[in-house]
């Protein structure tokens, strides 16, 4: 089972350290492309945290399910309103089945580079192709590799952020300096990188194939100057 890094320590503070991905101008362009691909199926989110995708998705008529590997988080989100229609199961979302298909499973800001082994990766894909209906969609939002060894990602009175990145192992470690009550407070969490054509890679493996990628929820276009990607692999619809 792999190391929980999103604790009560995490858990407790993670809404508002992260306030602005909640504002409604980040997510409701993210919905709005989940919805759209789910249609009138179910969805479901790995990584499903506080519910920050999930409740406005649910909101939105889509039948959600999520995993999550932190009850701490999960405690978050289920004492929010519209909880009770979201089910969700507690597990490494790497490996981890729930009952049901998907017309689109997706996991946003980051959450493939949680798993941090080629090993762990290629089965998360194999675990969302057995889950989704034919002619479903797989859905991810990353960061490109910046390639640089340090990077400050953010900078404030209250949070310093600064990624390591050790090009020839794919190991990324994002450190969090916060002020908490007057006093800085360390938390440093490991990730793996990954480049899109290896996330390609990984999805003709587990049998699905490249249906778009944009350079973020708009449908920007992705070119070698984006610093992120959101990718939709398709699985191949069933023979008539």
């Amino acid at each position: 089972m792999p190391t929980d890094h999103f604790g009560e320590r995490v858990a407790e503070r993670y809404d508002e350290s992260a306030a602005d991905m909640f504002d409604p101008a980040v997510v409701d362009p993210i919905v709005d492309f989940l919805a759209e691909l789910a249609g009138d199926g179910a969805a479901l989110e790995l990584g499903i945290g506080t519910g920050r995708i999930a409740l406005p998705l649910a909101r939105r008529g889509v039948r959600v399910h999520g995993i999550d590997l932190s009850e701490a988080m999960v405690a978050r989100l289920r004492a929010k309103p519209g909880a009770k229609e979201i089910g969700v199961t507690i597990g490494d979302f790497a490996t981890t089945t729930v009952e049901g298909r998907f017309s689109v499973t997706y996991l946003v800001f980051n959450t493939i580079n949680n798993l941090t082994t080629q090993d762990e990766q290629v089965a998360c894909f194999q675990n969302v192709a057995a889950h989704l209906d034919p002619g479903g969609c797989f859905v991810i939002e990353v960061g490109v590799p910046a390639g640089e060894p340090l990077r400050v990602f953010d900078l404030s009175d209250t949070h310093v952020g600064i990624d390591e990145f050790d090009a020839d192992t794919q190991r990324l470690v994002s450190h969090h300096f916060t002020l908490v009550d007057g006093q800085w407070v360390r938390l440093s969490i490991p990730f793996r990188s990954v480049s899109p054509p290896e996330l390609d890679l990984m999805a003709r493996l587990a049998g699905m194939t490249l249906r778009e990628r944009w350079s973020g929820w708009k449908r920007d276009p992705f070119t070698s100057e984006s610093t992120k990607h959101v990718s939709v692999w398709e699985k191949p619809a069933s023979p008539e």
